[in-house]
């Protein structure tokens, strides 16, 4: 996605009262920044009688954490329908939906959360005519509620995690999910019955040439925003083949791949400069100097600026 479309998928969403008011929210990705994707993590309280829910217009997947809570839902005059939900159960609306009713209670004294993740319609459609050769509109996508998918928690929990932590995960992070979650809600989530064309194979692998060019481009342009959509265009691929050849070719992800550059980066900065560490954050592509010190400190064990004081002084690390 664009960063222009994923702003403005960011407006429509900020502007759509979608979210129930008696949740409580206590994370959002707009703290962090995230693009083209809408993050949101709910205290539930122990029971909410009844609510309006306006329609969704995009896909949404619900985690939930937690103590057990029973949810029942309806549609305009329809009958309830729902059920218990545990902690890493999964509800999935493909939206567009109608607006809907639903009402929940606790079935225990330990409180829970729900991670509300909306994904741009756009981004799903693309990931589906690339695996499946059809548009998302003539795939047969069914709503669910309560199952289990360990892929999906883990992807979902892993966002949460970044939401808790209020780590400003990248766009490669974000946007690397969001395609995992798209190809996977796409392939296992979704029937048809129009005669899907054949798709052609995704490549193999980058080969040694794609490999220096995509290298080279990272390198030049790691003090600016990178995204997959950017990266799998030096290449010619889709951003969701690229995300596979990418990993297949280098063993990293590309927001993997990227952050190990931008930590290389600083180092060199920080061992032949003496630059502030808030320009050896820029010049390196981190968000600012706290992010900087939060990831240099987790992947080389000491602060950037324990890191050039020993750098000064000839130690051993």
């Amino acid at each position: 996605m664009t960063a222009r479309r994923a702003k403005s998928f960011e407006s429509l969403m900020s502007l759509l009262p979608t979210e129930p008011a008696s949740l409580q929210l206590y994370r959002s990705s707009t703290e962090v920044g995230w693009e083209g994707l809408c993050a949101s993590a709910y205290h539930v309280p122990r029971e909410v009688e009844s609510e309006q829910v306006p329609a969704l217009p995009y896909l949404t997947l619900v985690v939930y954490r937690g103590g057990p809570v029973h949810v029942e839902r309806r549609q305009p005059h329809g009958p309830w329908q729902g059920g218990d939900l545990h902690q890493g159960d999964l509800v999935l609306f493909w939206g567009p939906s109608l607006a809907s009713e639903f009402r929940i209670w606790s079935l225990s004294a330990v409180p829970t959360q729900v991670l509300n993740l909306h994904l741009n319609q756009e981004v799903v459609g693309r990931v589906a005519e690339t695996l499946l050769g059809v548009e998302l509109a003539d795939l047969e996508l069914v709503n669910q509620m309560g199952f289990r998918d360990p892929l999906l928690t883990q992807v979902a929990l892993a966002l949460w995690r970044e939401l808790d932590q209020r780590a400003p995960a990248g766009e490669l992070y974000v946007q690397s999910a969001v395609q995992l979650l798209a190809a996977h809600l796409v392939r296992h989530y979704s029937g048809s019955h129009a005669r899907l064309r054949a798709v052609p194979a995704a490549p193999q692998g980058l080969t040694e040439r794609q490999v220096q060019q995509v290298r080279a481009f990272i390198r030049e342009h790691l003090s600016e925003p990178l995204s997959l959509d950017t990266l799998a265009q030096q290449v010619g691929f889709s951003p969701y083949h690229f995300a596979r050849v990418f990993r297949q070719s280098l063993f990293a992800s590309p927001h993997q791949f990227v952050l190990q550059q931008r930590l290389q980066r600083a180092q060199e900065l920080l061992e032949q400069t003496d630059l502030p560490l808030a320009e050896v954050s820029a010049a390196s592509g981190f968000a600012h100097q706290s992010h900087l010190t939060q990831v240099f400190t987790q992947q080389v064990g000491c602060t950037p600026r324990a890191y050039r004081r020993r750098g000064s002084s000839g130690a051993e690390f």
